[in-house]
């Protein structure tokens, strides 16, 4: 890989954030107001297609998309292996702090939707859109058995994602034995049908104003105000989920950094605020490097961990996308069995490599896809998420900010005055 990161060098997508969230607004307030009345039934034979139509158009992306981005992300952390002894530090509190991340969305989710069931029942909110399904509840032997695939092409056109993401991540490993040539070729090849891919799902999240409010309408025509508190129920639940990575950075910073709690929580308020405002871990790096200044982290560090982190690391992502995926499930009266929620987690660890520094919405598709696939749940409900998720990205993003700077103090107290 050269020196500037794939992630740099993917095409720039402006997807339209606030007209998604109006359209599910506009949708759901039409839904509710007409509901009872002569002209909705006619009004829904047309959203209802024209929502299915949106989604599966959204859904064709999502296995290229997927398999490119997590090919080169694969390439790039192990060639930022090769780096060095900081790198590889480095390296090694990522993949821990983003394993850990897995296994807490993959446990912490299912225990809030005990704990703080959602406002109506899953049926209720599935079978207005008459999408909720029956499925056959598969064991550890099936689950052992899916992760390897007799045919790669029959499994990605049966949408068995597991499977492909396995032989995704196995070829993306072969491929760093490779020699430096034939690498790069295969590397320039995945990281072209990514890059096509972004644009061709930025081209269909322009239509998501349109999309999401025939689906918030759908959905709101059967489940009234129900369906409001569902989505404000989601949005607590996986924000939650951000905040404990949020709250982790600053034992991180104490315990493995050695710095002072107040130091640390005074100099990574600028970097949160920055964070905030723009809801871009790669427009917040100044600000982080001021942070790092004011931690007194060598610039050396500082210059060398920042970049990596940015590109190849975000805490939250894991147990953030976990939660969608559960939720998601959960919204379509579809239960997960341990093992299900395993095949999440493990391709939630294995994605989130090549998923960052993307703009929110396709950086949600693109993660959460895969894992809802992977657990065998319906994708539907993604696309009523989708429109709400510019709120709990402003969580992904501050929690993202502050571990950056935690992981960089870190890795220089583990590196030696």
């Amino acid at each position: 890989m050269n020196e500037t990161s794939t992630a740099a060098r993917m095409p720039e997508i402006r997807v339209p954030g606030t007209l998604t969230l109006c359209g599910l607004i506009a949708g759901l307030a039409l839904g509710m107001a007409l509901n009872g009345t002569a002209a909705l039934p006619t009004l829904l034979e047309v959203a209802r297609p024209l929502g299915a139509f949106w989604l599966k158009a959204l859904k064709m992306t999502i296995l290229p998309l997927a398999a490119g981005l997590m090919f080169t992300g694969i390439v790039e952390t192990a060639a930022a292996a090769n780096a060095g002894a900081m790198a590889r530090r480095t390296l090694g509190l990522i993949v821990g702090i983003l394993a850990a991340s897995a296994m807490l969305g993959g446990t912490l989710m299912p225990l809030l939707l005990h704990l703080f069931p959602a406002p109506a029942p899953a049926p209720a909110i599935a079978t207005p859109l008459a999408m909720r399904l029956t499925p056959q509840l598969p064991g550890l032997g099936d689950f052992l058995a899916s992760l390897v695939p007799s045919n790669i092409v029959a499994a990605a056109a049966d949408d068995a994602m597991l499977p492909v993401i396995v032989f995704v991540a196995l070829f993306a490993a072969a491929t760093t034995r490779l020699a430096e040539t034939p690498r790069r070729q295969l590397a320039l090849l995945f990281e072209g049908l990514a890059g096509a891919m972004i644009v061709v799902i930025g081209w269909v999240l322009m239509a998501a104003p349109l999309g999401v409010f025939a689906l918030g309408l759908s959905l709101s025509a059967s489940s009234g105000a129900a369906a409001i508190g569902t989505l404000a129920h989601y949005i607590v639940l996986v924000s939650t989920l951000g905040a404990v990575f949020l709250l982790s950075a600053y034992p991180l910073a104490v315990l493995a950094g050695r710095k002072h709690p107040s130091a640390f929580a005074r100099a990574a308020l600028a970097a949160q605020v920055v964070a905030i405002s723009t809801q871009s871990s790669l427009a917040s790096v100044p600000a982080m490097l001021a942070s790092c200044r004011d931690l007194r982290v060598r610039p050396a560090t500082a210059e060398f961990v920042l970049p990596l982190a940015v590109t190849l690391f975000r805490a939250t992502s894991p147990a953030m996308n976990m939660g969608v995926a559960i939720y998601a499930a959960h919204m379509a009266g579809y239960p997960l069995t341990p093992t299900a929620i395993a095949a999440g987690g493990l391709v939630a660890f294995v994605t989130t490599f090549g998923t960052v520094s993307l703009p929110g919405t396709i950086s949600f598709i693109a993660s959460t896809g895969p894992i809802t696939a992977a657990m065998g749940a319906p994708l539907w409900p993604l696309g009523v998420l989708v429109a709400v998720e510019m709120l709990p990205d402003v969580m992904r993003t501050v929690a993202n900010v502050t571990m950056d700077v935690a992981i960089t103090s870190a890795v220089d107290e583990g590196m030696g005055s």
